[in-house]
């Protein structure tokens, strides 16, 4: 079955080609809600909302994926500057990973933990020189680099890059 992906993400796409999952990709503007408070409902509405700008179609996948600490999202950052900022704040600290996982319209959710290292300006700057900070939430990437500022994890790889498996098995999307 050739599943429609609701996201522009190479980081979901690639999870998606190393599964061996038949896909197309379709880039969706629909605005994304902001719930400092409950990080869940956040992730698990924004798609939702994704994959529904997918109409007329079905088998859509969506995905949102946060960062979230001490009741503050970090999404994107706007530029680099605020990259800077976002991995000043989770130096040191461990922080959680939330993505919501879309399908025809049925979204479910996943937590990962990842501690970062402790971070210096040095450090700060050798990151932000080599990946592309504005396109990832929190501002990195475990996947390109992660190794210079990620420490240790629990849960889910996948979903600390935006795309957990376990959801895509329950719907049968890969086994």
């Amino acid at each position: 079955m050739k599943i429609t992906l609701a996201s522009g993400s190479p980081r979901r796409a690639k999870i998606l080609e190393g599964l061996g999952v038949d896909f197309e990709v379709v880039r969706t503007d629909a605005p994304e809600v902001s719930y400092p408070g409950d990080p869940e409902r956040t992730v698990r509405e924004n798609a939702l909302a994704k994959g529904a700008a997918c109409t007329g179609r079905r088998g859509v996948l969506s995905a949102d994926t946060i960062v979230w600490l001490d009741g503050r999202i970090y999404g994107k950052p706007r530029d680099l500057d605020e990259a800077r900022e976002f991995l000043r704040g989770l130096s040191g600290r461990t922080h959680s990973v939330f993505t919501g996982v879309a399908f025809d319209g049925e979204a479910k959710v996943s937590r990962s933990d990842v501690t970062f290292r402790s971070l210096d300006e040095a450090a700060i700057e050798e990151y932000v020189a080599r990946v592309r900070p504005t396109d990832r939430a929190g501002a990195y990437d475990i996947d390109e680099c992660g190794d210079m500022v990620v420490e240790s994890y629990t849960g889910s790889y996948e979903n600390i890059m935006g795309l957990p498996v376990e959801p895509l098995r329950d719907w049968g999307i890969v086994r």
